[in-house]
C-alpha cells in the first residue's frame, strides 16, 4: 500500500542540477566582482566620499612608497613642474601601486605624454591648463582604448599592476581630470564639463589668481570659482580644488594635498616641538662629548 502523497519522500534532487546551480552562482558572483572598479578613487567618489591626494615630485622610491601607504586616497605625481621622467615614475608605481592610486599630472595633453602615463599604470590623468576643447578631447582620445579613443596597444606594466583583463576594463577605470587655470578656461568650462569622459574639474586656485590678476576673496575671483563650481556640479561631475579648501567651501570632493617636502618639513617641526633637551627629539641621547 502506497503512503498518502503528503507523507511520501520528496524526489531526490539531481546532482547535476545542484552542480549547475552552484556554477551559476559562482559565475554570477565572479561577474559582479569583475564589474567593481579597481580604481578605488572612482568607487569612493561614487559613494559620496571625499578623496585627498598627496603630491609627489621626487624620484625617491622610499618616499613614494611612504606616501602611498600614508593614508592618501591617491598620489598626485607631478610631472608638469618637476624633472621626473616616465622611467622614474614607472619604477615608483611598480614598487608601490597602492593603496594610494597613481594619478599623473602630465606636462601636456600630447599623445606621447598621455600614452606613457597610462602605460606605466596611472589610473588618473590630470591635464593642466585646459583652455581649449581640443586639449581635453585629446587627453580623452589618447587615454582611452577604442571605441572610445585612439589609445594603441603596446608594452607596459599596466597588466601586472591592474590585472590580465586590463584592456577590457581600462576605459571604465581611468579618470580624466581637467584643470581650469585661467579665465579662458572658465569661459568654456560648461563645454568641458559636458564632455562624457571628463570625470573631475579642478579649480586651480593659485593660477586662477595669477592669470586673472585677482586675489581669493575678491568678488571677481569668487565669480570665476563659482562659475567653475556651477558648471561642474550641474553636469554631474566631481569638483576639485586644493586641500586648503577642504571644509571651507562646499561641493568639493577631490583635493590635491601637500607635497612630500612640505610633509617632511612639518613632520620634523612637529618632532622638534616635542623635543626634550636642546633641540633633540624625544628619546634621542646627546652626542658623546657634546655636553
Amino acid at each position: 500500500m502506497q503512503p498518502p502523497p503528503a507523507l511520501r519522500s520528496p524526489a531526490p534532487v539531481s546532482r547535476t542540477l545542484i552542480a549547475g546551480i552552484a556554477l551559476a552562482c559562482a559565475l554570477a558572483g565572479s561577474v559582479a566582482s569583475a564589474q567593481q572598479p579597481f580604481n578605488t578613487v572612482m568607487t569612493k567618489l561614487a559613494e559620496g566620499k571625499q578623496v585627498v591626494g598627496g603630491t609627489v615630485s621626487s624620484a625617491d622610491v622610499d618616499i613614494y612608497c611612504t606616501m602611498a601607504s600614508a593614508g592618501f586616497d591617491f598620489l598626485w605625481i607631478e610631472m608638469q613642474h618637476s624633472a621626473l621622467t616616465y622611467a622614474q615614475v614607472a619604477t615608483m608605481i611598480r614598487a608601490c601601486p597602492g593603496p594610494a592610486i597613481p594619478f599623473i599630472r602630465v606636462p601636456d595633453a600630447t599623445e606621447g605624454d598621455i600614452q606613457k602615463a597610462v602605460d606605466i599604470g596611472a589610473l588618473g590623468v590630470i591635464v593642466p591648463m585646459v583652455d581649449t576643447l581640443e586639449k581635453i578631447e585629446n587627453a580623452i582620445k589618447f587615454a582611452m582604448y577604442p571605441p572610445l579613443g585612439k589609445r594603441s596597444l603596446g608594452g607596459g606594466q599596466y597588466g601586472a599592476l591592474w590585472g590580465r583583463d586590463y584592456r577590457q576594463r581600462a576605459n571604465d577605470n581611468i579618470m580624466i581630470v581637467a584643470m581650469i587655470e585661467n579665465p579662458q578656461g572658465v569661459e568654456i568650462v560648461d563645454k568641458i564639463a559636458a564632455l562624457e569622459h571628463v570625470d573631475v574639474i579642478f579649480a586651480a586656485s593659485t593660477d586662477l589668481g595669477s592669470f586673472s590678476g585677482l586675489r581669493q576673496g575678491d568678488p571677481a575671483y569668487e565669480a570665476l570659482v563659482t562659475r567653475i563650481k556651477d558648471a561642474t556640479l550641474g553636469a554631474g561631475k566631481y569638483l576639485a580644488g586644493p586641500s586648503a579648501w577642504k571644509g571651507t567651501r562646499d561641493g568639493y570632493t577631490f583635493f590635491q594635498g601637500p607635497p612630500e617636502t612640505a610633509l617632511i618639513r612639518s613632520g620634523a617641526q612637529q618632532s622638534l616641538r616635542g623635543a626634550e633637551g636642546p633641540g633633540l627629539p624625544r628619546g634621542v641621547a646627546p652626542i658623546e662629548g657634546s655636553e
